[in-house]
């Protein structure tokens, strides 16, 4: 909510407002795009190799006056792996960004100077260009915090209130999506008015650091098609926006379409993909579209279908929702879903492929993530992808493949 408040507060002051996503998320990004009108990327430390996450970022500075990118997390906290943690301090140290604490009031005053120092003090710390203090309760708790920060050298450039505005709806994998969310722009600009009235704007902008200047390079991940059929909608909608703009740059085509209100794959496409999203929630509607169904079955006969995490769902034999009702999905692959029995699974991984996919040589590695909470409840074991996590354990293999569809619960960022 801070983030979302700064960039719509300095967008609709006139500046040119960019903003970037550390790690993972498909969710905050669609936020930050609403608020400041442009494009928000993913700047993700462990997926991404420095060379690349520098190209990314001087590529989203290129038209803008200011970039406020969000975290994820804790500042440091990552995978145990040196060098390639993925955390919010790792990225903006590989960037040379400082870094605007955002600290949790609720519960300390004084105490929360102390959290700070011991933040922009730790080996390798990046600069801290200063804190804000969040969910302050009352002008005296205010007070409390302000001589807390007294004592140290670090500025505190803001103390945002306990307010209902400054807060959105959520469900079981965080927010509720941007595109779904009521009266967005309304919401954005109560954010932005409870920040802008309880942070020093000039300051912040005036702490920002350069964003060096370095050549654009893509993830190499090659387009799985010239023509990309690709699902969009409230089902469809976890796709990353470096990838899709990759494609394009390598002479791509994307071909949006929706399952949801039953369109089918567009028959000029020569290749389809089918992001991750809720299709938990939408199951009942998805297993009635028979345009959309008979559409996919058509389209696999010739060209290449590959679903990840909630398409990967939508590609299986039945997909059972939260109230235990069992649907029929597309039938494409050996594997049954199910939302009913969940288990979270969370964290970066890595996939080396056991045949050749769309967009990958046979045993290329990708390097990538799992958030989902369903889970597998039957069909036949899956050998799509040897998997690691992100400190390199070995892990089951996952994902399945029959005839030119393939599926995984795996979100490729590289």
């Amino acid at each position: 909510m801070v983030t979302a408040g700064l960039q719509r507060g300095f967008a609709r002051s006139g500046i040119e407002v960019a903003g970037v996503k550390c790690g993972p998320d498909y969710i905050d990004p669609a936020f930050h795009a609403a608020a400041t009108g442009r494009t928000s990327v993913n700047l993700d430390g462990f997926a991404m190799a420095p060379a690349v996450l520098a190209g990314l970022a001087a590529d989203a500075a290129r038209d803008a006056e200011l970039i406020i990118g969000e975290g994820a997390m804790g500042l440091y906290d990552g995978v145990a792996v040196p060098g390639r943690s993925g955390s919010s301090a790792s990225v903006a140290g590989a960037l040379g960004w400082p870094v605007l604490l955002v600290l949790d009031a609720s519960g300390a005053a004084q105490s929360l100077a102390a959290v700070a120092l011991g933040l922009a003090s730790m080996p390798g710390a990046p600069r801290v260009a200063g804190v804000i203090a969040n969910r302050v309760a009352s002008p005296r708790h205010g007070r409390m915090i302000e001589a807390g920060f007294a004592a140290i050298g670090l500025p505190l450039l803001g103390m945002i209130p306990n307010d209902p505005r400054l807060a959105l709806p959520s469900r079981h994998l965080g927010l509720i999506q941007a595109g779904e969310t009521t009266e967005l722009d309304a919401r954005l600009d109560g954010i932005a008015d409870v920040v802008a009235a309880s942070c020093d704007l000039t300051a912040i902008r005036a702490s920002a650091g350069p964003t060096n200047d370095a050549p654009l390079q893509r993830p190499t991940l090659r387009p799985p098609g010239q023509r990309i059929a690709v699902a969009q909608d409230a089902a469809f909608a976890f796709l990353y926006p470096h990838l899709v703009d990759g494609w394009r740059r390598a002479g791509a085509e994307i071909l949006p379409f929706s399952p949801l209100a039953d369109e089918a794959p567009p028959e000029r496409g020569d290749a389809c993909w089918l992001p991750g999203g809720y299709p938990e929630l939408h199951a009942g509607r998805l297993a009635g579209n028979a345009c959309f169904l008979a559409g996919l079955h058509g389209f696999a006969e010739t060209r290449p279908v590959h679903g990840e995490c909630g398409g990967y769902m939508v590609l299986g034999q039945a997909l059972t929702d939260a109230d235990g009702t069992v649907h029929a999905m597309s039938g494409l692959l050996p594997v049954e879903t199910s939302f009913a029995v969940r288990k979270l699974h969370l964290g970066y991984r890595s996939a080396k492929w056991t045949g050749a996919m769309p967009f990958a040589d046979a045993g290329q590695r990708c390097w990538g993530h799992e958030y989902h909470h369903a889970t597998v409840s039957g069909g036949a074991p899956g050998d799509l992808a040897e998997m690691h996590d992100g400190e390199g354990n070995s892990l089951p293999t996952a994902g399945h493949r029959r005839g030119l569809v393939t599926g995984t619960f795996f979100h490729v960022i590289a």
